[in-house]
Formats: C-alpha cells, structure tokens, sequence
C-alpha cells in the first residue's frame, strides 16, 4: 500500500466534532486545574545532611582525620581539636557550595522546556509540553516527543521509538485503526503513543488518555528512587589526581619519618608530630569545594552566553573542542526563509518582495493563471498554518511550508477557500528521506495531486511541463540550468508539479507518483546570520576547523560557504554521492575525501555520521550542531553535541550535551571562549594549592636535614591553609577572560590537569618560598631565637607567601601589575581578609595561644615584605621568560587550522 493508501485506510470514519476541534482554552484550564501539570517530579536533591556528610568523602579528610586522632594519641589535644574544627568547617562550606551548585543546575535545567502542538478551538498551537491535559487533541511529527499517554485518530507512516519503555530497539509502525485492548503488552498497542517515546518517521493525531504520573512511564517513575547522576570525566581525573596526591603525601611522611630517623635527635612524640604537619602542610582541602564552584561558575557563564549546560562534561569538553561540523540553516542563518523569485517553465520570472512570516510584499509582474497555479500546489502540498491572531501573522509549521502559504496570500489567494474548494484526501508529509511531499486533493472535477520537493525530485516524476503555449514534453535540460542558476545565487530551490484527470480517486496507486506536470520553481532566501562571518572567523584564529554540513544543493551551500568565507567562491563542494561512491575504497578513500573539505551539501543523515568519524580519526575533539532528528546520530556520535534550544525537535535536545537557546553560531564560539575560561582557572587552582603544599614539604625535609625542631605545628599548618588559599582559591575560580583565549590553540582533549606548565609553576614557586621560608627559620633558631618566635616569624611569613601567590597566579603569562583587582572582587577581598585575619589573631586572647602567635615588630614587618617580594619579582621574571618563549600568540598550524 502508499503512503496515500495508508493514510486513507488509517483515517477514522466519523471522528467525534470535538475531537477535530480539539478542547477550548477555558476546558483545558479547567482540566490543567483539574489533573495538574503534564511533569514528572523531580528527584529530591541531596539534603543539608547528605551533602554536609558526603564532604568527609575524601582522601584528603581521611588523612586529616588520621592526623586528629594521631594528635590525640601523643597528647596534643590542641592540635586534635583544631583539625577537627577544620575538618568541620571545611565540610560545611563545601555543602553550602555544593548546594549552591544543584540549585544553579535545578535553573537552567528549567530552561530546556518540551514543547508539543495541541489543537484548541480549532486552532493548532505550540505549548509547553507540561500544559498538556486529559483529552487534548495532539499532532505529532517526526522528531517529536510524545508528551503523554495519547490514542491515535490518525496515522500516516507513523513510526515510534519506545526503547526508553519497551526495550525493543526498533521503531514500532503505529495505526489507528484497530482498537488494542487495555491489557495488551505496551510493544502490540499500535494505536496507542505513550509518553516520553519518540516519533522516528510520519506524522500522527491523538487524543490524551493520561498525563505525569498516571502515564506509564510516570507509573515506572513511582516506583524508583533518586536517580544518580554520572560524574563527567573532569571530575573523574580530579578524583584520580586527589588519590595520587594522596599517595604522595604517604610517601613523603615514610621518607621524612625515615630520613628523622637517620638524622637522629628526634623523640618519637617529635617525630610523630612532624609527620602529621607535613600530612596537614600538603594537603589541598581546598581543592574539591573550588572545583565545584569553578564548575558551577562556568555554567552560569555560558547560560548568559544563551549556552544551556545538560550535561556537565560540556563545560570542559566544549572548552577542548578542535573542529565543528555546524547545521546551515538556523545555526549559520536566521532560519526565515522568504520565497524570493518564482521561474516558470520557459524561463518567465516573478520578484517577490517583502520577508518573514507576514505577507507585506508583493509579486512583481504580470499575474498569469501559470503562477496562480504554482502557488496552489504549494499552498495544498502543505501542512503548515497561517492566520492573523491578536494584532499580528502567527504561523505554526515547516518554515518552507509557511513561505508557500505567505506566497499565496501575496498573490491574494483565500488559503480557507482554496482548502473548501479542494478538500484533501489523503497527504505523502515532507520527510528528509523521501525529499518531497505531496496532497491528493478532491476538486469539483475530480481529484488532483499536487507535490513539492527537490528540483531533482520533481525532475524524475515530472513526464511533462506546463508553459504558455500548453502542455508540452518537458525539457529536463533548460530546467536544470535554470535551477542551477538560482543555486549558483544562495537561492534554496523547490519545484513544484501537479496530475490532473484521476477522476474520482480515493487513494493512488504508485504510479500515480510519476507521469506529472512541471509548473516550476521558486527561489527562496535565508539570509546569514549578522554575526555568523565574524564568528567563523573568530574560531579559525582559535584554531577551530568550521565545516558547513547541510542538504541543500551544492551550488547553495557553495554560496552560502563563500558568503561566510569558508571558501573561496570556486572551492570544492562535497557531496552525498562523492561520499557514497568513495565508500568502497574504505577509510583510507573517504578521509581523504572529507579531511580537506569545509562544505558538504545533499548530504544524508547516516553520512553525517561518517563525516564526524573521520574528522574524529584525524585527531579532532569534534562537535556537531543540529536541530532535527537526521542530526541525532552524527551528534551522539561526536565528543560534544549542539542542539537547537528554538527551532530544534526533543530528539536533537536529548542527544545533546548543550543547547542553544537562541540556535545561533556565535554562542557555540562564545561557550566555547567560556569553557577555555573555566579550565584555565581550574588549573590555577591546582597550581595555587599544590605548590603551597610543595613549599611546605620542602620547608620541612630540609629542617630535618638540619637537624631542627619542627618549623610549624600541625595547628599552625592546618591555620595556614585556612588563610593563605581558604578563601583564596575558590576565589581564583571566579577570575574573568584574561582576553585572547580563542587566538591560541586548543588544549588536547588528552592533557592531564597537571601538565608542564603547571608542573614548572609548583616546582618554581613551591623552591623559592620554601627555601627563603626554611632560611628566615633556620636564620632565627641559629641567632638564639626561641621555637615559638621563629615560628611565628615563619608563619607570618607563609601568609604572605599565600597571599601574593594568589594574586601573581591569575595569570601564567600576565604580570601581576597589568591585571586590576576590580576584575575580580572576589579575589580583591579574599587576599586582604585573609591577611586581615591573620594579624586579628594575634591579638585575640585564647586564638593566639592555641596558634602560639603574637604581634610583630615594625622591623620584622619590614623584612618579611621584602623577602615576600623576592617571590612575587621570581614569578615576574619567570611569566617573562614564558612570555618571551611563547612569542607573538600562538596562531594553529595547517593541520589544525579551519
């Protein structure tokens, strides 16, 4: 049977009037009332309890906790009391963090809304899938989400994807019109669509049976718990690069306990209190709670930049990314195709002026019966609607179907009289497969077809063409070079054609599809996005390979390509046939084929597909753009995928890793920017924290070489992490753009969070402040100074380490002097609170004697500063070393290069 067969023998003999008009806005709001909104809930984030106990979850803490309980044992109760008081604290900052993160994912998960089109009033309309109610009339198309539990009215080629129900992996071919009983298995109710699956192929109209919780899948949803959520890759290395420090640091407290007792001189309650300073001294506590933040920063970052965040692997992964295989139209173009020139057979053309969704404009030229005729195919082989509501033109549909109807109505065409006149029979709707659509529509004389489609499409059906002298045979050839001229302009072609004389036909053969009329073509227009140019511009410089993918004929997309530069206007266009013919010769064939390539038009979803792949093998972190269901594979298949946030179906936003809410090329680059941001300040984190940790072991293994008494105490140490990179750190997760993060290469989607340039800066700095903070110690004891005044001394000293390390690491390769505080508050008032606090605690009875600190002189101020600022003028002549080794801004090379 054809499509026209089974659309007809699934249509429903006497469809109830208020089921083809649908529910009237005041019964939905009563039923919405009534059975609450279409949403399952949520699952309940962690509580306060939870997330405070899941902060001891950490190898870090459990060596803190060792320590306590260490302490506790040799008779520092003290020291015990005060690692613990930290531990504590610690904890309740990080849930307070961590909450803060689940309610910033909590919003901008709100923002990825579903959508469904209902008929209310008689009147098609696009609504949150959550005002969905029981008896809604709803119309489904391919790429849809089913939005609940639906009984099908009408079925036409309708296929299901309920995999995420039933576990079968194919698609399920549904109709209307048998009746499956209620205690049927869910994979043999046909005529049923059940919410949450997925519509594959066809177009489909149900009416609601349930909605949330009285679905099946909310019946599936009653009897679950909380869902977990994976942890992104990020954190997984994060998590392995805690447990190597971890490691470390039980390896250096066996060579330090070692190396004491080689020394000799130390009592065992000595040695025991060394070990656990040097374990408090290096671990970065910090470490997870700035993580989070930095995370939860960058979402919100990108959010502003209209780049929704659904999984968190994104903020790092889009960050990394080398190539874009980007979707034309929406994403490059601004999605509002205008038919701008209608060509008859014979080469007769029409200007048509005016843009977007309102008919304002006109058709210039003489209006013949030829083009009153094209416009009616176009208006019937159509499924798209046009009406004038509250002031203004609302369309709802195909934006090529919405074009054809603006068409009509400029050529003062009545769409509701044209539509009495020729009611229609059965319809063929537009899918990307088939590259055509077709209406079988009864007139008084008998029915006719009438189809649209791809110029090639059409071509093949067409038998003969429609000129002013008359029917004649047509003339393929002069065809195809008026069609190739318009595409040679940017013009998106569509032909269209007709049959007459099928008498009183209620359905078609398949034959019926060929032996039609030629009526013509038009021209239609997207135009680029104002800021598309710019923005492929912008990601060459960074090293980002753009490539264009679309089905659009290549002489369009070769203009559209050169109009973006990504080629010049004679630059190779490769096509789904080149690819298909370069299929047996294997990878070899087609990388060799797509690798030097930037435009791909007439291109077939599977071989969207084999385009990733191959840039994939070329050693690109690829992200692919989409907003259909055609795009779902290739975009599951690439290191991140792009969906459409406005124009895109709940196939392509499922798929996704991020989406754009204003499906706009420029905010990929500009998320991308953000997530360079990101990884950039999580690695100043690393370097803050573990070269303060490097600084403090080597303090203590070169005092044990010298044979002297414990630098710092435990107290002291766990003191010092609180107020040199406390505040500090996570403060460092807040520091803006340092600018220029798209003119330089991507980093490897491979490289370690601790790679040479990290390693360079904690060895660096990590030697100079703890051989001039071993140097003022051992200084001190040697001129008679008692312990605890070097101690002091020592620890002041640290302080200021701290301080001005934060402030010289907001940049690797920027001084100190050319970055304003103002740019990030945070870090302005962390570093002065932290000394501030330092020095408060010398002057507070009970705090100072447990710290064992007291007031400095005006002298010893004087010369801990100045020895403070060796460190910050090492760090400065080392940034102008790498900046001098660096040269001008690293351009990409040929192989990366777009």
């Amino acid at each position: 049977m054809t499509g026209f067969a089974s659309a007809v023998a699934d249509r429903p003999t006497a469809p109830a009037p208020e089921r083809e008009d649908g529910l009237t806005p005041a019964e939905a709001a009563s039923r919405l009332a009534r059975h609450g909104r279409n949403r399952l809930p949520e699952p309940a984030p962690p509580g306060p309890l939870a997330l405070f106990v899941r902060q001891f979850l950490n190898p870090f803490i459990y060596i803190l906790g060792i320590a306590a309980v260490a302490a506790l044992a040799v008779g520092q109760l003290p020291s015990a009391v005060f690692i613990v008081a930290v531990l504590l604290l610690n904890a309740l900052i990080g849930a307070v963090q961590e909450n803060s993160a689940h309610r910033s994912a909590s919003a901008l998960r709100q923002m990825i809304r579903g959508h469904a089109t209902v008929v209310r009033g008689g009147m098609p309309i696009r609504i949150d899938s959550e005002e969905v109610v029981p008896g809604d009339l709803v119309l489904l198309a391919s790429g849809d989400r089913v939005p609940a539990d639906l009984r099908l009215l009408d079925a036409q080629g309708l296929a299901v994807d309920e995999s995420m129900l039933t576990g079968e992996s194919l698609a399920v071919t549904k109709a209307a019109a048998t009746r499956s009983a209620e205690e049927a298995p869910l994979s043999e109710r046909h005529d049923v669509c059940f919410a949450g699956s997925t519509v594959t192929h066809g177009r489909g109209r149900g009416e609601v049976l349930a909605t949330g919780l009285e679905t099946q899948i909310g019946g599936i949803a009653r009897s679950l718990g909380s869902a977990r959520l994976s942890e992104p890759p990020l954190m997984i290395r994060i998590r392995q690069f805690t447990w190597q420090v971890a490691a470390a640091i039980g390896i250096a407290i066996a060579a330090l306990a070692g190396l004491m007792g080689l020394v000799g001189g130390y009592l065992p309650q000595e040695m025991a209190m060394m070990a656990i300073g040097l374990a408090v001294s290096t671990i970065p506590e910090g470490l997870p709670a700035a993580l989070t933040v930095a995370l939860a920063i960058g979402m919100r970052r990108m959010s502003a930049s209209n780049v929704v965040i659904r999984k968190l692997v994104a903020v790092e992964a889009l960050g990394s990314c080398t190539f874009i295989c980007s979707d034309k139209t929406g994403t490059l173009t601004v999605n509002e195709l205008t038919i701008a020139r209608a060509v008859l057979p014979g080469g007769t053309a029409f200007d048509v002026t005016g843009a977007g969704v309102r008919p304002g404009g006109a058709v210039l030229g003489e209006r013949t019966e030829r083009l009153r005729a094209l416009a009616i195919a176009g208006a019937l082989a159509n499924e798209s609607h046009l009406d004038y509501s509250g002031g203004d033109w609302v369309s709802e549909g195909d934006i090529v179907d919405v074009a054809f109807l603006v068409f009509a109505k400029k050529l003062g065409l009545s769409l509701s009289a044209l539509r009495a006149e020729q009611r229609r029979l059965a319809l063929i709707p537009y899918e990307s497969e088939r590259a055509f659509s077709a209406s079988l529509d009864r007139r008084a004389d008998g029915a006719v077809l009438h189809a649209k489609g791809s110029p090639e499409k059409m071509l093949a059906l067409c038998t003969a063409m429609e000129t002013a002298a008359g029917t004649v045979p047509i003339d393929r050839a002069a065809i195809a070079r008026q069609f190739e001229a318009l595409a040679g302009e940017g013009y998106r072609i569509i032909a269209l054609a007709r049959r007459e004389g099928l008498g009183a036909a209620e359905h078609l053969a398949e034959e019926a599809l060929g032996g039609m009329t030629f009526l013509g073509m038009v021209a239609m227009i997207d135009p680029l996005r104002p800021e598309a140019r710019a923005a492929v511009a912008q990601a060459r410089r960074g090293g980002i390979g753009v490539a264009m993918v679309t089905g659009d004929h290549p002489a369009t997309a070769r203009a559209i390509a050169a109009d973006l530069e990504l080629i010049d206007g004679d630059g190779p266009v490769v096509t789904g046939p080149m690819i298909r013919a370069a299929e047996p010769g294997g990878e070899a064939a087609l990388d060799a084929l797509i690798q030097p390539a930037r435009v791909f038009a007439r291109i077939e979803p599977r071989q969207k597909v084999t385009i990733v792949e191959s840039f994939l093998r070329a050693g690109h972190f690829v992200a692919v753009t989409g907003d259909g269901v055609n795009d779902a594979p290739a975009m599951r298949r690439a290191n991140v995928g792009v969906a459409m946030g406005r124009g895109g179906t709940d196939v392509a936003r499922d798929a996704a890793d991020l989406i754009l809410t204003d499906d706009n090329f420029a905010s990929i680059i500009a998320g991308i920017e953000q997530g360079r941001v990101v990884y950039n300040n999580i690695r100043k984190v690393v370097a803050l924290l573990i070269a303060t940790g490097f600084s403090a072991l080597l303090l203590f293994f070169l005092t044990v070489l010298a044979g002297l008494p414990m630098p710092l105490t435990a107290v002291q140490l766990l003191w010092l992490n609180l107020v040199a990179n406390g505040l500090q750190d996570v403060a460092l997760a807040f520091e803006p753009r340092e600018g220029g993060e798209l003119d330089r290469r991507p980093r490897r989607p491979d490289e370690p969070i601790f790679e040479a340039r990290v390693l360079r800066h904690v060895l660096l700095a990590g030697t100079v402040m703890g051989l001039l903070a071993f140097g003022l110690y051992a200084a001190l004891i040697w001129s008679g100074h008692a312990p605890e005044a070097a101690r002091n001394l020592t620890l002041m000293l640290m302080v200021l380490f701290g301080n001005l390390h934060a402030l010289s690491s907001r940049s690797e390769t920027r001084s100190v002097f050319a970055m304003p505080l103002a740019r990030n508050p945070f870090l302005a008032l962390a570093v002065p609170a932290a000394q501030l606090l330092h020095v408060g605690a010398m002057y507070v009875p009970g705090l100072s004697g447990v710290l064992e600190i007291a007031p400095i002189s005006l002298a010893e101020w004087a010369g801990l500063l100045c020895l403070a600022a060796v460190l910050l003028g090492v760090e400065e002549a080392a940034k102008a070393l790498e900046r001098r080794r660096a040269g001008p801004v690293s351009r990409p090379g040929p192989a990366a290069r777009g």
